[in-house]
């Protein structure tokens, strides 16, 4: 990262500069030592750097994000930017430390900022109430660095895209000034991740996609004739009933972040819970469901957010070697952490320049195509929709999340892709949820 480029931020915090305040840091960072990178230089220099230059985008303000606000805050980075699309509930204010009983229904970002802003002095906490998806290059170009505290696998898949889709080359090399840093921290319970991601130099999250767990899916003659559990009678609703009742319009998918869709799988659920007497089901464990969300341990969470905001610290001032490249924390019986260097994947769609092979017989049905794309381990899409292009004219070959050309392509799922006029080299663009950029495969046969 270079900040030479970027002007000083004039700051008022001076005057909380009382002489023990930055004491800590001073003794990191104006001498040398032992576990220092080869390339830092001690300066006096490089904590006014931290505090006026250095930029950080914190994405998240829920457990984890809460803990990486006050860490950063306190660690002398004092341009933060938070984003976060939720709103605060009851059920958060066990472990999301930022946020009071007055709070509920107010947005995390906003609150979690100004109580930012309150608690450490001179500290500026940008907040936006919004998606990832909402902000373009522009706005995500200006960071220095990036730091994730997300719970979402989709999320983390459609950052990693927009960085890498920042880079810029040189004949044939990475413009330095172009890389933006990501530290990615994840908690699961009593378990949790640290990963530092270089974009273009060390594996991203698309090489290392078949590591996150799969997610846990219930039987369907299960959920659909003989539920014991509550989390069936709630799958049951929304993988069956929500598509044939459709109780918020023809094209409205489920939104877990949408209190009205959640109410309403929660009281059919209960219905169905009522019918086969059992028990269980409520608002809480309705949106866990789902939003697949994992319970949280506010232990484990700040362990994890020190570790980022310790990594964020080593990339901004080079006080130290990084993370090289991935770290994992498991209490749950003792504490036990392990590092090791995952390896980039030469053909990963993101990080990697040359379209990725599939390969198919011509016989072989669009449909199986498509299914291969979102039940790969190393794809995992969610409504992958494909084009190709003929004679210099894009050719839809399959969409499903505008209705209308659904209607009308759904057809050429049951034809041979051979039918439909992919050759052996063809190539073909893949748009996902999963990606801000279309994704580019070669067919072979």
């Amino acid at each position: 990262m270079d900040f030479a480029s970027v002007p000083m931020v004039t700051s008022h915090d001076e005057e909380y500069d009382y002489p023990s305040r930055w004491v800590g840091l001073k003794k990191i960072l104006e001498r040398s030592g032992p576990l220092s990178h080869p390339d830092f230089e001690p300066s006096a220099e490089i904590l006014d750097i931290i505090r006026h230059k250095c930029k950080v985008l914190v994405i998240g303000a829920g457990g984890l994000g809460c803990e990486l606000l006050k860490d950063l805050a306190l660690s002398g980075f004092h341009d933060l930017h938070v984003i976060d699309m939720d709103t605060i509930d009851l059920s958060n204010l066990n472990r999301q430390f930022l946020f009071r009983e007055k709070d509920i229904g107010k947005p995390k970002a906003t609150c979690a900022a100004e109580f930012i802003k309150k608690r450490i002095p001179g500290c500026k906490v940008t907040p936006h109430y919004a998606k990832i998806e909402d902000f373009d290059a522009d706005f995500y170009e200006t960071f220095n660095l990036i730091v994730c505290g997300l719970d979402s696998i989709v999320a983390r898949r459609w950052i990693n895209g927009m960085v890498t889709s920042l880079l810029t080359y040189n004949d044939g090399a990475i413009d330095q000034s172009t890389i933006i840093p990501i530290i990615d921290g994840g908690t699961e319970g009593l378990k949790g991740n640290v990963r530092v991601i270089i974009p273009g130099m060390t594996p991203c999250v698309e090489c290392t996609l078949d590591l996150y767990p799969p997610q846990v899916n219930f039987p369907m003659c299960t959920i659909a004739h003989t539920p014991r559990l509550p989390e069936h009678c709630i799958e049951y609703i929304k993988v069956l009933l929500w598509p044939q009742e459709k109780p918020f319009g023809p094209n409205t998918s489920i939104d877990g972040d949408d209190p009205s869709h959640i109410k309403w799988i929660h009281d059919r659920a209960i219905e169905r819970a009522n019918e086969y007497g059992i028990q269980g089901v409520n608002y809480r464990l309705t949106q866990g469901v789902v939003k697949r969300i994992i319970p949280a341990v506010a232990s484990t969470n700040a362990v994890i957010a020190a570790q980022c905001t310790l990594e964020a610290f080593k990339l901004a001032t080079s006080c130290c070697e990084p993370l090289n490249n991935y770290m994992v924390f498991n209490d749950s019986d003792g504490v036990y952490t392990y590092a090791y260097q995952a390896e980039i994947k030469k053909d990963c769609l993101a990080c990697g320049r040359i379209p990725q092979k599939l390969n198919f017989k011509s016989s072989d049905t669009l449909q199986k195509l498509v299914d291969y794309l979102k039940d790969d381990a190393a794809l995992q899409m969610r409504s992958p929709a494909l084009t190709m292009q003929v004679e210099s004219r894009n050719v839809t070959l399959y969409m499903s999340t505008v209705k209308s050309i659904e209607a009308a392509t759904k057809p050429n799922l049951r034809k041979s892709l051979e039918e439909l006029g992919i050759e052996d080299g063809q190539e073909i663009v893949v748009a996902d949820v999963t990606s801000p950029q279309p994704l580019s495969f070669i067919v072979t046969y």
